[in-house]
């Protein structure tokens, strides 16, 4: 009996394209260029001022 090759891609080919694909796409992100800001805190994000932060904040404190 003989292998016949089969239509359409394999798990192999999916493999070596994942491996080769993922460096590619990093490279590409650094080499853009494109930097963007973090958001300053608003009122909206920013947790609310109450006891149990405040209790919360005081006891995380080295």
């Amino acid at each position: 009996m003989s292998k016949t090759k089969e239509e359409g891609a394999t798990r192999r080919d999916f493999l070596k394209l994942a491996g080769t694909a993922a460096p590619a796409a990093v490279a590409a992100a650094s080499l853009s260029g494109k930097a963007e800001a973090a958001e300053l805190p608003t009122d909206e994000n920013r947790i609310q001022d109450t006891a149990h932060t405040r209790a919360y904040l005081k006891s995380a404190r080295f």
